[in-house]
């Protein structure tokens, strides 16, 4: 299995934008781990009814205050810099800079993350604090950075399966240094797919997709839509994944679709706390995906949530995400896609009154016992019962009061009791 933390430290430090050779660098680092096909589409496509613009790529970027002491430091911390500047070198006093710099009164200890993506501007992003100490004075300024045109780069997978039907997973690639928001995700679905490759018998087949978000995300579209309609069964974007916070579902956009009912069966019986959210906008990048054109039923399964002290922040670090937080939301999405790639209507082979399940060993012969094995007993018998090609799993398991983690286990012994197909 690929250690998804250390792969969250190695990407952690990297500048990331929505082109740029920080995002191939990212992906370059993906690939060494899973055998996914990188793209590129020029500065100036058009896609849909947005244009792919012009790639820039940071060198050096810093502020000196009137004493000549560094203030703010791209080396030192890539959010400085304001996503997208444009190159600027020269002095300027105090009351110019104010209107090139940017800070968050709300979390006044942290660096906030802000871009410029469609409109050509300079600047830098501090903390509210260290802003409300500036000296008045004349401040030496220099951004190093190139803004031409280019390319977006994104990177996809198709792990296939025994059905075209597709599951896809999304997660985007061009924030800068935060851990959780969104490499947390990029670390996810590398180990996700990495499992996917070594299971064997998928039925479904599995779409992996790192984008930049937004304009990535409709770039994707744009050139693989057609084909996602057709096959796509349902999808993920995966984000903010790392951290201890409580787990945060966020439902498709018709609310009603198997996923929906999957994912709040596994977090039911998952003994974690967890919250569930009807459809909303903006979020990420599940509006493109369910977009009136498209309608691919995508939720999202985070633990932190929009709005919290860390996002879009340098708060939003590797003290933040834990390895325990990305391993745990690891093995509730395995546990998903288990419950996916279950989720049939199955037919009882016996349906005329139950089975002698002691004939099988399915039942202690010891009868009238209370305790653990009725549990066990009612989920075997809830699974034949309804097992009459009209009910799903996550059915069964809705009616037995059952997660329907442990109703996979019963199918595959069924099965090869004989009882069930």
């Amino acid at each position: 299995m690929i250690d998804i933390y250390d792969l969250i430290e190695e990407l952690f430090p990297i500048c990331r934008s929505i082109t740029g050779d920080g995002v191939r660098r990212t992906l370059e680092l993906v690939k060494k781990r899973i055998p996914i096909q990188i793209h590129e589409v020029k500065s100036g496509t058009q896609c849909f009814d947005w244009t792919i613009p012009d790639e820039w790529n940071p060198r050096e970027a810093w502020i000196k205050d009137p004493a000549g002491k560094k203030i703010a430091d791209f080396a030192e911390n890539n959010l400085h810099l304001l996503g997208y500047s444009i190159p600027f070198k020269g002095k300027i006093s105090l009351d110019e800079l104010r209107g090139h710099l940017y800070s968050d009164p709300g979390r006044p200890d942290a660096i906030p993350y802000n871009t410029s993506y469609y409109e050509r501007r300079w600047g830098f992003c501090l903390s509210h604090r260290q802003l409300g100490s500036l000296a008045p004075g004349e401040y030496e300024v220099y951004i190093d950075t190139t803004l031409e045109p280019g390319s977006l780069t994104y990177a996809d997978m198709l792990v296939k399966g025994k059905t075209e039907k597709e599951i896809f997973f999304s997660c985007y690639v061009c924030h800068p240094s935060m851990a959780d928001d969104s490499i947390s995700g990029v670390a996810l679905c590398t180990a996700l797919c990495d499992y996917l490759l070594k299971r064997s018998g998928n039925y479904y087949s599995y779409r992996f997709i790192f984008v930049p978000e937004t304009i990535g995300a409709i770039c994707y579209l744009a050139r693989n839509g057609g084909e996602m309609k057709r096959n796509v069964y349902c999808g993920m974007t995966v984000t903010c994944v790392g951290d201890e916070v409580e787990f945060n579902y966020k439902r498709t956009r018709s609310g009603k679709h198997a996923l929906d009912r999957i994912v709040e069966n596994i977090l039911k019986h998952s003994g974690e706390k967890y919250k569930v959210h009807d459809f909303f906008l903006p979020g990420s990048d599940e509006r493109q995906y369910s977009s009136p054109g498209f309608k691919l039923e995508t939720g999202s399964l985070m633990r932190s949530f929009y709005g919290l002290p860390n996002y879009h922040s340098s708060a939003d670090n590797l003290d933040f995400v834990t390895r325990r937080g990305i391993e745990g939301s690891y093995e509730i999405y395995r546990r998903i896609l288990e419950a996916v790639e279950a989720d049939f209507k199955y037919l009882n082979k016996m349906p005329y009154c139950e089975p002698f399940l002691s004939k099988y060993k399915l039942y202690d012969t010891l009868g009238a016992q209370v305790g653990s094995g009725s549990d066990y007993k009612k989920k075997i018998l809830s699974l034949l019962n309804y097992s009459d090609g009209e009910h799903s799993l996550i059915d069964v398991a809705e009616k037995s009061s059952s997660c329907i983690s442990d109703l996979i286990a019963l199918v595959k012994l069924l099965k090869e009791k004989n009882l069930l197909e």
